[in-house]
């Protein structure tokens, strides 16, 4: 979840900017193509300590997840002196984790869930690290095998949220990686800077820009002046500002969250009778089903974001207590696995995880957490991202004009026509209506989305060759 959400609740909208950055510099135009299109300042940044030396080391470097007894045993240790407190009669997930479902999940945490086979897997896609503004950023970089010498690969960039992680792609690598189609990929997953293995900021300010900013130089570092970006969460917003920052090396943009700003009497009014007379506003029935009633869907939102004031204000004091319990950490992250998957897995009372979800993929992504100590800085990446009005932003009054591709699930937290997405992308080529699948479609639907980014770069393609 990200800053738009904050900004519907706090703002009183429905649908707002893109992304928090913290630059206030002017638009700059750019010439792109045969056109000109408007940017936002990329700036440049430190986010190491003080103490630490600048250097201008560009190396690239081989890395290893790894574990110690001593790291598993001090996890038993904690998750056997773990304190539960008994659920109330029939309130399944409505109050947030199920105790009594907690405790099987800790127990199988504590006696089956095997961490040294899952980093096993973790390392089955090549891992590296490599230094830039101070901070050892880690990323996954792989390739699909076979590809014959005068086929084109094309670079793409994945890009994880929050309470993600890299891990979240694991799944949907094997459709991007295969060759069909006649499209073959390299595939750069990183992990945002106080994320699992990304070094954490030591400096406040490292928002979506700064990230932005990050990875634009880790694709010039491994030779990538053009590529595609996908994201959800966070990383829509990253990607989104990566394309508006250098739009001419962005060859496309998907994204399976997105949001605009609400604003106007066009859009008011087409809230307003959209419900009644939707082709009138150019809504879909598909429209109609997701964003009404506006009361009942404004509900959940409000339900589903108060752990993002906490994020946005004062992040370090919640995370102490996560930081330091397993089985509160577990309890805040797949809470949000299983609300954020489906509403309806609110009435029960094990959060309908295990329909969707393995408890070991679940673990695993906690465990990132948990083993590098990273939630407090990723908590972080909210209150560095909401300190000032979004919507004064540079990013928020500023369009994307590079091919984008929208897939919108209906799980999502909240909805984004395609009549509202237009006034924010300027060059849509693919709106697809999603069958099935929440807010993390990488992780629970890796086909279908892998699929609808394959069409994406098809229809790209094609468009080139044709210009």
């Amino acid at each position: 979840m990200h800053a738009a959400v904050f900004s519907r609740l706090y703002n009183c909208r429905l649908n707002i900017p893109l992304a928090a950055l913290r630059s206030r510099g002017p638009l700059l135009p750019r010439l792109v193509g045969a056109r000109t299109v408007t940017t936002i300042p990329i700036g440049d940044g430190w986010w190491g300590s003080e103490r630490q030396q600048r250097s201008n080391d560009t190396k690239i470097y081989k890395f290893t997840v790894e574990t110690s007894d001593e790291e598993i045993k001090d996890l038993h240790h904690r998750l056997d002196r773990a304190r539960y407190t008994d659920a109330l009669v029939d309130s399944q997930f409505n109050y947030g984790f199920n105790s009594a479902y907690l405790q099987r999940i800790a127990s199988y945490w504590r006696n089956q869930f095997d961490w040294n086979g899952q980093v096993d897997v973790l390392n089955k896609y090549p891992p590296f690290k490599t230094r830039i503004e101070g901070l050892n950023v880690h990323f996954l970089r792989m390739s699909s095998p076979h590809v014959p010498d005068r086929q084109a690969v094309q670079p793409v960039m994945l890009v994880h949220g929050w309470p993600g992680s890299f891990f979240e792609f694991y799944k949907m690598l094997p459709f991007l990686l295969q060759r069909e189609d006649g499209l073959a990929f390299e595939v750069i997953c990183p992990s945002i800077p106080g994320f699992g293995y990304s070094d954490a900021p030591q400096q406040q300010g490292s928002d979506t820009s700064a990230a932005a900013r990050v990875f634009f130089k880790l694709m010039e570092r491994l030779g990538h002046n053009q590529f595609y970006l996908q994201g959800g969460d966070w990383g829509s917003i990253i990607a989104n500002n990566m394309a508006q920052m250098k739009p001419e090396s962005v060859k496309g943009l998907h994204l399976n969250m997105f949001n605009v700003p609400f604003g106007g009497l066009a859009m008011f009014l087409s809230l307003l009778l959209g419900s009644y007379l939707p082709s009138l506003v150019g809504f879909s029935k598909e429209d109609v089903k997701r964003l009404y009633p506006v009361e009942k869907n404004l509900h959940a939102l409000l339900r589903e974001t108060g752990y993002l004031h906490i994020q946005a204000t004062k992040p370090d004091t919640a995370g102490c207590g996560l930081n330091d319990s397993p089985v509160g950490l577990v309890a805040y992250i797949l809470e949000k696995f299983s609300t954020w998957t489906d509403s309806e897995n609110s009435n029960l009372e094990d959060g309908g995880l295990e329909r969707k979800y393995q408890l070991d993929d679940l673990l695993t992504n906690v465990m990132i957490y948990w083993t590098t100590g990273s939630i407090i800085p990723s908590m972080r990446f909210y209150r560095e991202n909401l300190k000032e009005n979004i919507l004064k932003r540079v990013d928020a009054r500023t369009g994307v004009y590079v091919p984008t591709g929208l897939a919108s699930f209906p799980g999502e937290l909240f909805h984004c026509p395609p009549p509202w997405a237009r006034r924010k992308y300027q060059n849509i080529l693919s709106y697809s209506f999603m069958p099935r699948g929440g807010h993390f479609s990488a992780f629970e639907e890796p086909q279908l989305l892998a699929d609808d980014f394959r069409k994406f770069v098809m229809a790209v393609e094609s468009k080139a060759k044709v210009t």
